[in-house]
């Protein structure tokens, strides 16, 4: 796999002006995925707006891991629900259509 799709942590965290620990803590907890080649870490390109959501909640609001952990859990619940929800009107609309 080539790092052209991805984004070495110690540049993102000197970006975001953050210790690699955050990032650690981030994965470790699994909201983010790090990648290491040949001694290098990176985050996946596809993943780089979680994390920085992440950061945000966490250096901005002073948000700990925890808090973090249970925001994102009820963000993912959120979106399911909001999945099935249009699923079931357009349901609806095809029924009420007939």
């Amino acid at each position: 796999m080539g790092t052209d799709k991805m984004i070495p942590t110690d540049e993102f965290c000197l970006s975001h002006n953050i210790a690699f620990s955050v990032i650690n803590q981030l994965n470790a907890s699994g909201l983010i995925d790090i990648i290491s080649i040949e001694e290098r870490v990176f985050i996946s390109e596809n993943q780089l707006a979680q994390a920085e959501k992440m950061i945000r909640l966490h250096v901005d609001l002073g948000i700990n891991m925890e808090g973090i952990e249970t925001i994102s859990n009820l963000l993912q619940k959120m979106e399911q629900m909001q999945m099935q929800i249009l699923a079931l009107t357009n349901k609806l609309g095809y029924y009420e259509g007939m």
